[in-house]
């Protein structure tokens, strides 16, 4: 295969279809290394799978860096912000951080939620369903529906809501393993600086007036002694805001995509929506929304055979996993009636995603209101829909249809 650099995998070419490139990968040199970039890039499910269980595998930054370009790296407050979260954190702090918040995701806490999701979903539709004959479902469904729940979860006053659900979605470039473009840093920190006034004033707002909502209880914790930080605690509700929505998003796009690129399967959903949850599933393995995952060798370590040295970058390729023909029969082909499907869509070990079940939940009721309330829903660009330019959240930007 040709030479393979960071920013080959960063085309839009690749992220159109970034499937062909996994395969190569996978067949050819599952264990890619770029001694260059001091970088593992793996593909296969055997190893992709043992990475994110490493205890030694976790984050940390390249040591080749020295101490005043780490400095003039975290000078970014996008960047800077991101670093105080539990996504970059390794034991105590993650364990802490993730601590405070694992309970709101519990399968019970989620579970009662479902009423209330498809009355978002439903409630949607009534909003558009008869103003016109189509419109681009990014913005009208699939976009403001994770939103909206998340925003109940965290307590945002329904007054501020339209600001999120009316406004830019997340770039995914600031979690690329690809270097930003001076503008895209600017717009980044501009974000990251605008959500960082918002929050704060609603964490003020929930000292004085606590309520029955996450941001309360993440509140009260930073007054108890060493459990969070101002700065973490803006910057973990950020997180929290960008990660329940954004990845939702993108589920019901790709489902969408996937089902009308394959009209026998929406037939078969169609006709038996008991299928759903099976098919989410499937959904979620043919084309996740979070296509790669990094991770860096606290210690000099082994993986699968394999000696990786103290400070050595990982990128493991979920979505190449979810297609490995030694674990999946014809994973090219997308087939709702798959049964016992391992994935690797939501991470794992310690890190793995808090808001899975969330997200399962969401795309099922979501996606169940759609076929049953538009059932002549037509999508107008199946072959060449509209990508947003990162390689790590894969999604569409918009959804033209009719219905």
């Amino acid at each position: 295969m040709a030479e393979m650099t960071l920013q080959s995998i960063f085309t839009p070419e690749i992220i159109a279809d970034p499937y062909p490139m996994y395969r190569q990968l996978r067949e050819s040199n599952p264990a890619l290394a770029l001694p260059d970039a001091n970088l593992l890039v793996l593909s296969s499910f055997e190893l992709v799978q043992a990475t994110l269980k490493h205890k030694q595998l976790g984050h940390g930054d390249d040591p080749r860096l020295t101490q005043s370009e780490l400095d003039e790296f975290l000078s970014s407050p996008a960047r800077a912000s991101l670093r105080r979260t539990m996504l970059l954190k390794n034991p105590p702090d993650h364990t802490r951080l993730r601590g405070l918040v694992v309970r709101a995701f519990d399968a019970r806490r989620v579970e009662a939620m479902r009423d209330s999701v498809i009355r978002i979903a439903n409630d949607l539709v009534d909003g558009f369903i008869d103003a016109g004959p189509g419109g681009d479902l990014v913005r009208l469904f699939s976009h403001p529906l994770p939103v909206i729940v998340i925003c109940d979860m965290l307590g945002i006053p329904e007054a501020d809501r339209s600001q999120f659900v009316t406004g830019t979605r997340i770039s995914g470039r600031l979690i690329d393993p690809t270097p930003m473009t001076p503008e895209e840093l600017q717009q980044a920190n501009e974000n990251v600086l605008e959500s960082q006034i918002y929050f704060e004033s609603l964490c003020d707002e929930r000292r004085a007036n606590p309520t029955d909502d996450l941001i309360t209880g993440l509140v009260e914790s930073e007054d108890e002694h060493g459990k969070l930080t101002k700065d973490e605690l803006t910057s973990n509700i950020a997180l929290l805001f960008a990660a329940g929505h954004e990845t939702t998003v993108n589920l019901l796009g790709n489902a969408l995509l996937a089902l009308y690129r394959n009209p026998d399967q929406l037939q078969l959903l169609k006709d038996d929506l008991d299928l759903m949850p099976n098919a989410v599933e499937e959904f979620l393995r043919y084309d996740s929304s979070v296509q790669l995952s990094a991770r860096s060798a606290l210690e000099s370590t082994s993986l699968g055979g394999m000696e990786v040295t103290k400070g050595t970058q990982i990128i493991t390729l979920l979505a190449a996993a979810n297609r490995d023909p030694e674990v999946f029969d014809d994973p090219d082909t997308l087939d709702i009636t798959r049964k016992g499907a391992k994935l690797q869509s939501f991470g794992g070990g310690i890190h793995y995603c808090l808001g899975a079940q969330l997200a399962r939940l969401e795309a099922i009721e979501a996606l169940k209101v759609l076929l049953q309330r538009l059932p002549n829903l037509r999508l107008l660009e199946i072959d060449n829909p509209d990508w947003k330019q990162t390689i790590t959240l894969r999604g569409v930007k918009s959804m033209p249809v009719t219905w």
